[in-house]
């Protein structure tokens, strides 16, 4: 009876013991989760953005100090400090074809015609085919009475421009000159031309006033001159003549055919 009370008591203790352990091993086994890989993900180059440049140049504040400063005195007509600052303007811009033209120009309203000329033979020198430059050395030369400088001038402005008042000064100058043969030549161009009929020439009158007078008798007038010093006076008095015949107060064409006489 013990011993049947004993191995019931250890069979009871057995089980609950086995189960126990199996609720703890049960305790302990971690949940078998599933198991993500992750790929990689790809890496973006990293790009440094370039800092923005002002697209906007900057004026150099001295360089804007003179401008204004040719500014106010061209505005309050005072042309010393204008030439002045003209003068600035090129000393910063020494490459600035426009400031030194105009400082040239300065110089040839100015009557001051040898500045004019060297400033256009420098300027002439970077840009032969400069015809406004060209144009203030012709006159300036010519002013100087430099008539060989002064008409390779003109004959460069006139191969540019083939214009007639080129042609004109041109034949003057020829004449001047003695090459006679050459401004025969471009008078006889002139005489055929058009223009001739419309253009006008400005001459001193009796009344020494500057007075307009038609191209064709500035013509015919050289084609006088150049028959006298050719030896031929009946041709000189008719081209003379023809001349005055279309203006009578043209002084140029009375002093000569008083000089034929």
């Amino acid at each position: 009876m013990r011993k049947s009370v004993f191995l019931a008591l250890l069979l009871f203790f057995s089980v609950g013991t086995f189960a126990q352990k199996k609720k703890k091993n049960d305790k302990a086994e971690p949940a078998k989760q599933e198991t993500v890989v992750q790929q990689p993900q790809q890496q973006q180059p990293v790009v440094k953005e370039e800092p923005k440049k002002d697209t906007v140049p900057q004026i150099n504040p001295l360089v804007q100090h003179f401008y204004y400063k040719y500014q106010l005195a061209t505005q309050w007509g005072d042309s010393e400090v204008a030439k002045s600052a003209l003068y600035d303007l090129i000393i910063q811009n020494p490459s600035n074809d426009s400031l030194v033209f105009q400082l040239a120009y300065y110089y040839f309203q100015s009557q001051k015609y040898l500045s004019s000329a060297l400033i256009s033979q420098e300027l002439l020198k970077r840009n032969p085919k400069n015809t406004s430059v060209l144009e203030v050395a012709a006159i300036s030369y010519e002013n100087l009475g430099a008539n060989d400088r002064a008409l390779q001038s003109y004959e460069s402005l006139y191969l540019l421009q083939n214009s007639p008042m080129s042609l004109y000064k041109m034949a003057t100058l020829q004449l001047q000159l003695k090459r006679y043969k050459e401004s025969s030549t471009s008078v006889d161009i002139l005489m055929a031309s058009k223009e001739a009929e419309t253009l006008k020439v400005t001459y001193t009158g009796a009344d020494n006033k500057a007075k307009e007078y038609p191209l064709k008798v500035a013509l015919l007038n050289i084609k006088g001159v150049l028959s006298q010093e050719q030896g031929d006076k009946i041709s000189a008095k008719k081209f003379f003549d023809m001349a005055l015949a279309q203006a009578p107060d043209f002084v140029p064409a009375k002093d000569n055919l008083s000089k034929l006489k």
